[in-house]
């Protein structure tokens, strides 16, 4: 069964989903580009604050009152990293880059790594987006929990205010609640939303919404998938048979398979990510709660493990709180 879109009215839909904001006027294309890209950056820094803390705090803590390097410097220093989540094997790397550079004054380290983060973060930052011919479909997975459901919202939101016309699957039909969200951000989107009743087949909602898009010329089609961590053996079958059902409607579809992460579970993220990657082949990545966390070193992590571009990251509950990924603006909030 197909339904255009939510029936909700406005002011029950704002009691049901306290996570959606509206973007203030000045936020949404009133006030001077460079403008807004400097209020991102501010907010972006500020909802790196716990990060920052434990990342570059440890830098001056450990700095203070050195001069040059030593081996007790050092092995601080390879703590720090690796309890600020950017995990064993990228400290370690960055650990070799450091002794090997030959710096011995303690104030170039900052800047050393500084530089050395960005470039393993760059070449991951997203290429610009390929123009699929209409409708582009992009598969969403994750573990549920993540943020998942929220992403979505968020970027059909962003779709529809830039224009286009998207059409959202509900296919994680194993939550109700999953598919209630779904079509509170789908009104107040302005998306069409499928949805077949509670238990239903994944594929065929997928199926089916793939072939609604082609009949409403969508631009964009999201397909919401269930992330049952724990079933993971039946989950990867299930969501491998999602992707065959779309790719019979569109031979080319899925066009990109998003994964997303929850940045407060650490290197937990980089387990899950290997799983799907493996599994699905992931396209893309965006990282969720990285506002809440400490450990958003973990976006380093990731980036040298995976190879897979991070196309966005979320630092908040408003829509413009979820952003394409700047490696440069990341690292400069960072330190």
């Amino acid at each position: 069964m197909i339904f255009s879109k939510s029936k909700k009215n406005e002011s029950e839909d704002k009691n049901t989903s306290p996570e959606f904001s509206e973007p203030p006027a000045e936020e949404a294309g009133q006030q001077p580009e460079a403008e807004a890209t400097s209020g991102y950056f501010r907010r972006l820094k500020d909802r790196l604050s716990k990060t920052r803390k434990t990342f570059s705090d440890g830098f001056d803590r450990i700095f203070a009152g050195k001069q040059r390097i030593d081996q007790d410097l050092l092995e601080e220093l390879e703590e720090l990293l690796i309890t600020s989540d950017i995990g064993v094997q990228t400290a370690l790397t960055l650990m070799e880059r450091v002794t090997s550079s030959k710096i011995v004054e303690v104030d170039q380290v900052k800047s050393f790594l500084k530089d050395e983060i960005l470039a393993i973060l760059e070449p991951q930052t997203a290429e610009p987006e390929m123009a699929w011919p209409a409708p582009r479909v992009i598969m969403i997975v994750g573990v549920n929990g993540t943020g998942k459901t929220t992403t979505i919202g968020k970027l059909a939101a962003r779709a529809t205010a830039s224009g286009q016309k998207v059409l959202i699957g509900a296919a994680d039909t194993f939550r109700a609640a999953a598919i209630e969200q779904l079509m509170i951000w789908a009104e107040r989107a302005n998306a069409d939303i499928v949805k077949h009743k509670e238990m239903a087949d994944p594929a065929a909602v997928a199926f089916d919404a793939v072939e609604a898009a082609k009949a409403r010329s969508a631009d964009l089609v999201l397909i919401d998938t269930a992330g049952r961590l724990h079933t993971k053996v039946n989950l990867m079958e299930e969501l491998k048979k999602i992707k065959r059902a779309i790719s019979k409607k569109i031979p080319d579809a899925p066009h990109e398979i998003l994964l997303i992460l929850d940045a407060t579970t650490g290197q937990n993220a980089l387990s899950q990510a290997e799983l799907f990657n493996d599994a699905l082949g992931v396209t893309g990545l965006a990282l969720t709660k990285l506002d809440g966390t400490a450990k958003g070193g973990i976006v380093i992590s990731i980036c040298n493990a995976l190879k897979i571009p991070l196309k966005y990251i979320g630092i908040g509950e408003k829509v413009e709180d979820l952003q394409k990924f700047n490696a440069a603006e990341f690292v400069d909030a960072l330190f």
